[in-house]
């Protein structure tokens, strides 16, 4: 895999060691992957810190999800950038349509854990190039999940993927983490993705800018709800409140909902 797509594995770590603690999420297939894959990560990727934090981060996203999907009956399920992510499996499908879609080489990957089905789907596609969507039939509603990846993608890329989620769909709520530009600058010199070969990303100080037309920003959500803080206890709670909650951690991790109404003609 290239440097970037060898970023999936610091969450998914993060995701399979939360689990055996019995923190935030229940995510036995992480579990399963990890201890298959045996790849090695060394440095800040392997901190228990950033494991708490892809955690909570991933609670948060699937609690999203399943809120957008109890509102949006015959809404579909997009992951852009799922790696090996098991969210369709933690929050289940629910009679939704659901696509997983990241590099080719990470689907192949990912084919030796997971199986498709008649709602289950994972397509090869770069979110940069969203040729991908010819693939999905559906045209009515889009949940969207963006996960660890907006920072990839420099601030035209992320509007050209809005404009062609918009083109294809009536409806889209999109929910993505973002760094900030202060993060993105900073990020050559202090980053869990520097170890595994990462150094260049992007950072977006106000969601405004990925607006087009219809497709606007909503709100900002809380990364670190101090509900799943309060799981940890004494020290490890005060370390992680201190290092991914509050005004620290939002000057440099933001997370940004936005949505395109389906207006009637």
């Amino acid at each position: 895999m290239n440097n970037v797509n060898k970023t999936l594995y610091i969450p998914l770590y993060g995701k399979s060691y939360v689990s055996k603690k019995g923190l935030f999420l229940n995510d036995k297939k992480a579990e399963e992957i990890w201890e298959a894959e045996g790849f090695c990560l060394k440095g800040k990727s392997k901190s228990k810190w950033l494991a708490y934090y892809m955690g909570v981060r991933s609670r948060v996203f699937d609690e999203w999800v399943t809120e957008r999907m109890t509102d949006g009956e015959d809404a579909v399920v997009i992951h852009i950038g799922c790696g090996l992510d098991s969210r369709a499996i933690r929050i289940g499908e629910s009679g939704h349509k659901w696509y997983d879609v990241d590099f080719a080489e990470v689907i192949e990957e990912r084919k030796k854990y997971y199986s498709e089905t008649d709602n289950y789907k994972m397509l090869a596609g770069d979110a940069r190039d969203t040729a991908w969507l010819e693939a999905i039939p559906e045209t009515g509603h889009a949940i969207v999940v963006m996960e660890g990846v907006s920072m990839y993608m420099t601030p035209e890329e992320l509007r050209g993927l809005s404009e062609s989620l918009c083109n294809h769909f009536a409806r889209v709520n999109l929910l993505m983490d973002c760094y900030s530009v202060f993060a993105a600058k900073m990020s050559k010199y202090k980053n869990p993705i520097n170890d595994v070969g990462v150094t260049k990303v992007y950072g977006i100080d106000d969601p405004r800018i990925i607006e087009r037309g219809d497709f606007t920003y909503v709100t900002e959500h809380e990364m670190t709800p101090q509900r799943y803080i309060d799981e940890l206890r004494g020290f490890e709670r005060f370390i992680f409140g201190k290092l991914y909650a509050g005004g620290f951690a939002k000057k440099l991790y933001r997370l940004f909902e936005f949505e395109k109404k389906d207006v009637p003609v």
